[in-house]
């Protein structure tokens, strides 16, 4: 089975990085890339990518406001925001409106592709720095609410390891354990 790339990212030589990319991958195929989101809700009728690698910052239509539009009509599209921010509202913003993940543009190529299969897998791929601002950005409430306290010896052994930036299928591995366990 080939999985399905779309590419929303301003950047022309960017785009073309990633359609040569994803092109060149076993079991890959990029279907569209466009310059922003004006049009993201007919592009991905049209071209019926699985996964949507999506800047953030574009103009016109921005990402998160595409992730929005894509989420209203295509639940099981998984969509993989790609920035330079590591701002903490855009991230929050990013996850609320329906992003499955979260990569900083500088992530190396082989990550990247590791992160579509991830997606693709149930996952929710992160860059290290990311799945700790996150998980900061998540813990405050926790900590007054106690849920963090009542986490499992496993499952704090589960988290750690994702914010030290294991992907699920490493964290299980390391726990030998099944990914569909965590």
């Amino acid at each position: 089975m080939s999985i399905r790339v779309a590419v929303f990212d301003d950047n022309a030589k960017r785009r073309e990085g990633l359609q040569m990319l994803i092109d060149s991958t076993d079991n890959m195929s990029c279907v569209g890339a466009w310059p922003d989101c004006r049009e993201v809700v007919r592009h991905v009728m049209e071209t019926t990518p699985d996964v949507v690698l999506m800047d953030i910052d574009m103009p016109h239509v921005d990402g998160i406001e595409g992730v929005t539009l894509i989420r209203k009509q295509f639940k099981d599209v998984k969509i993989l925001m790609q920035t330079v921010f590591e701002d903490n509202e855009k991230i929050f913003d990013a996850i609320l409106a329906g992003a499955n993940g979260y990569l900083l543009k500088q992530t190396a190529p082989d990550r990247i592709l590791e992160s579509i299969r991830e997606a693709m897998g149930g996952g929710a791929p992160m860059t290290p720095s990311i799945a700790r601002k996150v998980l900061t950005l998540f813990a405050q409430p926790f900590k007054k609410s106690g849920d963090l306290q009542s986490l499992t010896a496993r499952e704090h052994d589960v988290l750690s390891l994702l914010v030290r930036g294991h992907s699920y299928k490493m964290a299980a591995a390391q726990l030998e354990i099944g990914v569909e366990t965590l």
